[in-house]
C-alpha cells in the first residue's frame, strides 16, 4: 500500500501541467501559495543565542557538556527525544552547548562545569541546575511546580 502511495505521488509530480483552457487569461498572476511554517526543532545548538531571546516566550533547558561524546550528554539527549510532547506542552526549548572553548553567550551567563542540565524559566530565572541527566518526567514535575506554570494552568492556557 505504501509503495502504491509513493508511486501515485511521483506520477502526480511528473505529470506535465495542463494547457490553459479557453476563457482564462494567460497573463493572470498565479494564486499565492500558502507556505506552512515548520516549527523549530525541539533540540537546537546554542550558538550565539542569548537567554534574553526567550524571555516570556519559552522555558529554556540547556544541556552543557565538554564534548558531544560525553556519555551523560548522549543519555540526556536520548531521554529528551523520547518524550518531546511533554516538553513542547510546557513551551520548552532545548539548547545544547558541547564546546567550552567557544564561550557562547549562554555558556558565559550560566558558567557550567562539565556536564550540566540547566532549566531557565520564562522570566529568565534559573530554576534548576543538575550535574546528571534527568528524565522528562522529572523535568516536567519541576516545571509544573513553578509559580509561572501554575498561573498558566489556572488561566487555562
Amino acid at each position: 500500500m505504501k509503495h502504491l502511495y509513493v508511486t501515485a505521488l511521483i506520477a502526480l509530480f511528473l505529470t506535465p501541467p495542463l494547457a490553459p483552457t479557453a476563457g482564462f487569461a494567460q497573463d493572470t498572476p498565479p494564486e499565492p501559495e500558502t507556505v506552512a511554517e515548520t516549527p523549530a526543532p525541539l533540540i537546537q545548538e546554542a550558538g550565539d543565542t542569548e537567554l534574553s531571546d526567550f524571555k516570556w516566550a519559552a522555558r529554556v533547558l540547556v544541556v552543557f557538556a565538554d564534548s558531544p561524546l560525553d556519555p551523560s550528554f548522549s543519555d540526556q539527549i536520548a531521554l529528551l527525544e523520547n518524550r518531546p510532547d511533554a516538553l513542547l506542552e510546557r513551551d520548552v526549548v532545548v539548547l545544547t552547548d558541547t564546546d567550552p572553548d567557544t564561550r557562547s553567550p549562554i555558556r558565559t551567563a550560566l558558567r557550567p562545569r562539565g556536564f550540566a542540565l540547566v532549566i531557565v524559566d520564562k522570566d529568565g530565572r534559573v530554576m534548576l541546575r543538575k550535574p546528571a541527566p534527568w528524565n522528562v518526567r522529572e523535568i516536567t514535575r519541576a516545571i509544573d511546580k513553578t509559580p509561572l506554570r501554575q498561573q498558566e494552568l489556572e488561566s487555562g492556557r
